[in-house]
């Protein structure tokens, strides 16, 4: 009986540990690789945490702000060069959830940021309205090359400035600041199967 009282234990531990926000080093030399808080399937966890645990597409449970409970989370990697920076991101692959973004969300736990997926290539403008985080965007095309980046600032009051890309895009990655400052123009996208 013990061990059943262990395990919401190190729930509780890991859910407090995962409060707080990291930014991934895409600006350092070298790979740099996410160390989420990573709870084993089956187990479960009765805190208040801010996080809501979400199975990802790899069957293990990492921690998402409550604001982005439901979406899928995928790890993917940025090659540029020498240098793979392997990241976890939920996915927004519908125009609700792309619309939705990652507004309001102050905590990214343990994910690195977020996926946006078009099925056609697509020029649309990203915005700031109501996002609390300053964030960094690349995109990427439908061959998974890199198309153009822009650091983006949080906005409160309208208008707002967009950030549209260069050229027709199929994916867009959003990160918090910093995160692609050092990505060069022969930076690819790769999804992890």
């Amino acid at each position: 009986m013990r061990s059943s009282r262990v395990l919401p234990l190190v729930a509780v531990a890991l859910s407090l540990a995962s409060c707080s926000s990291r930014v991934p080093d895409l600006e350092g030399s070298g790979t740099t690789s996410p160390s989420p808080s990573v709870v084993e399937p089956g187990s479960t966890s009765s805190t208040t945490s801010t996080s809501a645990p979400v199975t990802s597409t790899t069957e293990t449970l990492v921690f998402v702000p409550a604001e982005l409970h439901g979406l899928a989370t995928t790890p993917i990697s940025i090659v540029d060069g020498d240098i793979t920076h392997v990241l976890t991101v939920v996915v927004a692959d519908t125009p609700e959830t792309r619309a939705q973004g990652l507004m309001n969300v102050s905590d990214l736990g343990d994910i690195d940021g977020m996926l946006f997926v078009w099925d056609a290539p697509t020029v649309s403008a990203f915005w700031m309205k109501d996002t609390v985080l300053p964030l960094d965007i690349a995109f990427f095309g439908a061959d998974f090359a890199f198309v153009d980046s822009f650091a983006m600032l949080p906005c409160t009051e309208d208008p707002c400035p967009s950030y549209p890309a260069a050229a027709a895009f199929s994916y867009a990655v959003e990160v918090p600041a910093t995160g692609f400052a050092a990505l060069t123009p022969g930076a690819r996208l790769v999804l992890e199967e």
